[in-house]
């Protein structure tokens, strides 16, 4: 029989057949099969490491400043909205309700940045930036042109709220993907946007409402708003994206007993700490401690101290541990709410906003790192810190319409009965975060 044209014949040495072994030319038999694999593609490269500087990594340092004067920013204003609200000019309402319009702002703020997490991990950033800046600048303009208090609650309360959850992620997480060796100082360059906003958006109210009225000038602070919220939708982009978006609830949090018992204090913390801000500016009018104009200079003043509160003791943390210094700090805002007790005169009043506002920032920039100290999966990390803010919101929410309840719930101002509110709100809080700090390290001084 003869092959085919196109038969090979199996051991023929030029075609050889992977089942048959082959014969080299020295007669010697060769087992190895020929090699039937395609090229493989080059392995797919991990991103790059952060450039730790540069003219982009800067600039996103630049956004993330006005990220934070608007969302943080906004929020340690409301001190002035209260005392504005409180004088009757827009309406008439108790303390405890018009607190109600900051509280919600600010548990909006935390609760929305960690239902938006899952979001930014999915890539779009951009999307949350163009939200929530419309989300800002929109409800501030219809703050502009409210006449009722359910108006006010609507536009200040829920929209500005839920347009500064959507930009509270990007905050937090983007400048890490820019910076490594240099995080902290880019961090704290971008954090100190929030303290900038409080000194210059009560300043802007303050100046404006006389000569141009509340209309003009909470559109005023629109402008600006939307002017500053251009930058970072300018000059922001997502470097890395997540292999994977972040989980929403991560179940064993419930059961870590040192970090639900973490969550709790920063709750009680919040409680007695936005009775302050909320109130400090108020009480210098009511109790005529102060003249106007400077009774809404002092919430500018407290904003101005709590910018080194944010940035020095989260250096001094890297030595000494975020839970040796979150302890004495939160102490020491719980003695000085007590403080106010006493005060009877103008300068009493801004030294309490001064060391208050530093003591104040620290205990709002500690809690991040203690998340991070608290979760041995680091995987999660994102995860937990968006569930603890989200459960310490609550305690937002029930700090200022509790304190304002207490102030005028019977007819008459209870100042008294506030500060002791607030101030052993917050030492109740230290006396938690020592106990865990203990539980957690042990009594011996250690880095915690």
């Amino acid at each position: 029989m003869t092959a085919q044209p196109n038969s090979i014949d199996p051991l023929d040495e030029k075609h050889p057949n992977p089942a048959f072994p082959s014969q080299n030319p020295n007669g010697e038999i060769s087992t190895r099969e020929p090699s039937t694999e395609t090229p493989s593609k080059p392995p797919s490269r991990g991103p790059s490491p952060p450039p730790n500087g540069g003219l982009t990594a800067w600039l996103h340092v630049l956004g993330g400043f006005m990220l934070f004067f608007n969302t943080w920013g906004m929020l340690n204003t409301f001190g002035v909205f209260q005392t504005y609200y409180e004088s009757g000019a827009l309406f008439h309402r108790s303390s405890s309700d018009i607190s109600w319009i900051g509280s919600i702002q600010a548990m909006m703020l935390l609760l929305v940045g960690f239902v938006t997490g899952p979001i930014y991990d999915r890539g779009y950033l951009r999307v949350l930036l163009i939200v929530g800046s419309l989300g800002i600048v929109f409800g501030t303009m219809m703050l502009s042109l409210c006449k009722a208090y359910w108006q006010v609650l609507l536009a200040q309360g829920f929209t500005v709220g839920i347009g500064a959850g959507c930009l509270f992620v990007p905050c937090v997480s983007l400048l890490p993907t820019y910076f490594s060796t240099k995080l902290g100082a880019a961090l704290g360059l971008a954090v100190s946007g929030s303290s900038l906003g409080g000194v210059i958006y009560p300043i802007v109210l303050n100046r404006l409402l006389g000569p141009l009225g509340f209309g003009w000038s909470v559109r005023v602070i629109g402008f600006i708003a939307m002017g500053t919220l251009l930058i970072p939708i300018a000059i922001m982009r997502q470097r890395v994206k997540p292999p994977k978006a972040r989980a929403l609830i991560d179940l064993s949090a419930f059961t870590d007993l040192p970090y639900m018992t973490f969550v709790a204090g920063g709750l009680i913390a919040f409680m007695g700490l936005f009775t302050l801000f909320f109130y400090i500016s108020y009480v210098g009018t009511a109790r005529h401690l102060t003249s106007n104009d400077m009774a809404f200079y002092l919430v500018p003043i407290l904003n101005a101290a709590s910018c080194f509160g944010r940035t020095i003791p989260n250096a001094i943390a890297d030595k000494l541990g975020p839970f040796n210094l979150i302890t004495p700090c939160c102490a020491m805002v719980g003695v000085l709410i007590l403080c106010m007790i006493a005060v009877s005169n103008q300068a009493g009043l801004i030294v309490i906003a001064i060391f208050s506002g530093f003591f104040s920032g620290a205990l709002i920039g500690l809690p991040p790192l203690c998340f991070v100290a608290l979760t041995e999966d680091k995987s999660k990390i994102g995860t937990r810190i968006g569930m603890g803010f989200g459960m310490m919101s609550l305690g937002v929410l029930a700090g200022g319409p509790g304190a304002g309840d207490i102030l005028s719930g019977h007819g008459s101002m209870n100042w008294n009965g506030l500060w002791v509110f607030g101030g052993v709100s917050t030492l109740v809080a230290a006396g938690i975060f020592f106990v865990l700090r203990i539980m957690k390290f042990g009594p011996r001084f250690v880095k915690a």
